[in-house]
């Protein structure tokens, strides 16, 4: 018999039906039940679950037929096949959320006119009531289902309250409709609700697609990466070229890559040298020389010559694929974000409930004259007050003109979950290539050791790099082009010869019977400029020399420069009492000039993208709130790690997609305002769910008939509807304040 095999399994799994928290409770709840699954965590904010099963005893297809049960669905598929499903999905969903928003306010309002201008016109009733039937059972269809769904778990959340009050107040209203009678007999006029339950419906469903639409996919950050792999390679096999599939490819394979081509999988390189831009991985700017015994990247791009390499990953094992992996994982980990109407709502719901019924019962067993209509009219008034309109607002409605506001300073928000957590923040995480510096090498020195010929060097100089394909060659040739134009003067073009490429030294020409080099070589003590290359070395710039036979004759450095706003976004990170670190991924050198001119005093160089997550974890291991920021591929990991991510708006798609927030302008000076944008529109959120439970506060006593003994006078259901419908309109007032500060 073979050896028995390990299958124990852990994959995410796209869910949809997914509208709340107690629906996310649910699913994990009927994971964790079946025989074989570990563990099930949901993660709401990307509507997935991430479950640890035992393949020989359950299947994925058991586990969607599971959730599929109780009417929710899971995408099994894998790869891109599951990423393209889930955005049909979503676009789907939102479709009919909008569909459904739309049709909802158009059926609505002409019941509000009828309800506030004709209201004692009873013959209206009929069609206020056929205009009310599609916006509760068509269009609000999904808040009854799950509100049942809720009730069903012991729960209450938002879509519970919403289906009690519509219900109660279309059934009141059905009744008063076909049964007026019962009413004028006891000598009340027969009002009807069609109003207020089709305006609940309304409001919430616009709550639900504000909502939906500050949300961002990230589904499509997986694509992207899933992206920078190509599906084909070119392989040797038996000294013959064979384009196949990545997927075919195996352990030991050799593998062509011409210039431009895409790295495949990871690898050793076995003849030939090149370029490699790492920079999706480093994040650093400047191509890495690769010779043969040097290590290549999935994902990287080869930029000038063609070489062979051996694979030594293949598959989910390359470093690009493990990227992929941990930024699912990443996400998956974070709890569920519960919104926080949801998380009032829980509470808030049985506690009306309890409160209409206990005033229901109260007026029974005090009787009198007309008991029955007073108790029900009581009730009802206390549904109807309490309905949530405003408390689906609240939230959403500030995270819009919040938003926009922070749009406005070019700063964009995608989670609300960046809002409730940056006023916790304690410690920022700032990547150091295009974020604090600019991304690119450029020439800051220029240093002549000789006064003659100096045109013609610089000529020599033009000439020589313009043939070279190290990255550092095109900085000065654009540096040089660049002097001249600002003197209206000709790039001077010499014709070279021998021109010759020395592997890990630098490049070498004759003109004119005379050998030039440019490059690096070591100065011996006492060699003329050592103190020069020694002082830009200890600045962390990039030493580039030039020589006519042995004799140097100038010295070119070059590197990163930081960015002008960079010094005070980081003083004024301090003074918000925030600790800043800095991580790189270039050398140990360059990131302490950098963290030294900067003032940081935490950082960590020739840093990978699993180092920056780790230390992430490191910070939040402390008790830390971390705050990312970052703007490559290579940061993606931490970006998902952190409870707070901020990607610069020039950086990569991916890096953007995976963070919750996005400085447009990569302007680091943004994020001191990010900051206090954050407590403002968390301060406004605040501010809105006070003032939609004022009203219940006040409401509802007086709608249960508290001040009956002292005035003779019921709060009529109609005026509990308008008080609802004003505490919407002071919600959406409120938020407009934050636009115009």
């Amino acid at each position: 018999m073979g050896e028995k095999r390990d299958l124990q399994t852990k994959r995410s799994f796209p869910v949809s039906g997914m509208s709340c928290a107690s629906c996310a409770m649910g699913v994990e709840k009927r994971l964790g039940t079946l025989s074989g699954v570990k563990s099930a965590a949901v993660n709401f904010a990307d509507k997935s679950v991430m479950v640890e099963f035992e393949g020989e005893i359950v299947t994925p297809l058991k586990l969607k037929q599971s959730l599929q049960e109780i009417g929710f669905d899971m995408i099994i598929e894998e790869g891109d096949a599951a990423i393209d499903k889930q955005q049909q999905e979503g676009v789907k969903q939102y479709q009919k959320l909008k569909r459904n928003t739309i049709l909802a306010w158009l059926f609505s309002i002409p019941v509000m006119v009828i309800s506030m201008f004709f209201m004692h016109h009873h013959y209206l009733n009929i069609p206020m009531m056929l205009l009310t039937l599609p916006v509760l059972f068509i269009f609000g269809r999904d808040f009854f289902v799950n509100g049942w769904r809720s009730v069903v778990k012991g729960s209450a959340n938002m879509d519970t309250l919403v289906a009690m009050s519509t219900s109660i107040a279309f059934t009141f209203s059905l009744f008063n409709t076909f049964f007026p009678q019962f009413w004028l007999e006891r000598g009340v006029e027969p009002m009807v609700y069609f109003e207020a339950a089709t305006m609940i419906i309304a409001f919430v469903l616009l709550g639900k697609l504000l909502e939906e639409r500050a949300k961002g996919s990230t589904t499509s950050s997986i694509k992207k990466l899933m992206g920078l792999q190509p599906k084909e390679a070119t392989v040797i096999r038996n000294s013959e070229p064979y384009v196949v599939s990545i997927s075919a490819l195996v352990e030991g394979d050799i593998i062509s890559v011409k210039p431009g081509e895409k790295i495949p999988v990871d690898g050793v390189v076995k003849e030939g040298n090149s370029f490699v831009d790492e920079s999706m991985i480093s994040g650093e700017p400047i191509a890495v020389e690769k010779r043969e015994g040097d290590k290549v990247l999935a994902g990287t791009i080869n930029q000038r010559g063609t070489f062979l390499f051996s694979a030594t990953k293949v598959g989910g094992d390359t470093l690009l694929a493990q990227i992929i992996k941990m930024v699912k994982e990443a996400q998956g980990s974070k709890a569920p974000v519960q919104r926080i109407a949801d998380k009032i709502a829980a509470v808030f719901v049985p506690i009306v409930i309890g409160i209409s019924l206990l005033t229901l019962v109260l007026w029974l067993l005090i009787g009198g004259s007309g008991v029955f209509a007073k108790a029900i009219l009581s009730a009802v008034s206390v549904l109807v007050i309490a309905c949530p309109c405003a408390l689906g607002l609240a939230t959403p409605t500030a995270l819009m003109v919040g938003i926009g506001r922070g749009a406005q300073e070019h700063i964009l928000i995608k989670d609300a979950t960046a809002l409730e957590q940056m006023r916790r923040v304690n410690a920022v995480v700032l990547d150091k290539t295009g974020t604090l510096t600019e991304g690119r090498a450029i020439v800051t020195d220029w240093v002549w050791l000789t006064d003659e010929n100096r045109e013609l060097y610089t000529g020599l100089i033009y000439s020589i790099e313009e043939r070279s394909e190290h990255p550092l060659a095109s900085a000065i040739v654009h540096y040089v082009k660049e002097s001249a134009d600002n003197y209206g003067q000709s790039t001077q073009r010499l014709q070279i010869e021998n021109f010759e490429s020395i592997t890990g030294s630098g490049v070498k020409a004759v003109y004119n019977g005379e050998s030039y080099f440019i490059g690096n070589k070591e100065l011996l003590k006492g060699d003329i400029g050592v103190e020069i290359v020694d002082n830009l070395t200890q600045q962390g710039k990039s030493i580039v020399q030039f020589y006519r036979d042995n004799q140097l004759k100038a010295v070119i450095a070059l590197w990163d420069k930081i960015k002008d706003s960079s010094q005070e976004s980081v003083s004024g990170l301090k003074r918000l009492g925030i600790e800043v670190h800095m991580l790189t991924g270039d050398n140990f050198k360059n990131a302490s000039a950098v963290s030294q001119a900067l003032g940081i005093k935490h950082f960590k160089a020739s840093a990978l993208p699993q180092d920056k997550e780790d230390y992430i974890k490191d910070l939040q291991s402390k008790g830390m709130v971390v705050a990312m920021v970052g703007d490559g591929i290579n940061d993606s990991q931490a970006l998902s790690r952190a409870d707070v991510s901020i990607a610069m708006g020039k950086g990569t798609d991916i890096a953007m997609d995976v963070a919750m927030m996005t400085l447009i302008t990569s302007d680091i000076a943004l994020l001191p305002k990010a900051f206090d944008l954050s407590r403002r529109t968390v301060r406004l959120i605040r501010q809105n769910l006070f003032w939609a439970f004022i009203y219940n506060l006040i409401g509802i006593p007086i709608a249960a008939g508290v001040l009956y003994p002292f005035t003779g006078t019921l709060l009529n259901p109609m005026i509990a509807a308008a008080a609802m419908a004003f505490s919407s309109v002071s919600v959406v007032l409120n938020s407009l304040r934050l636009g115009r500060n």
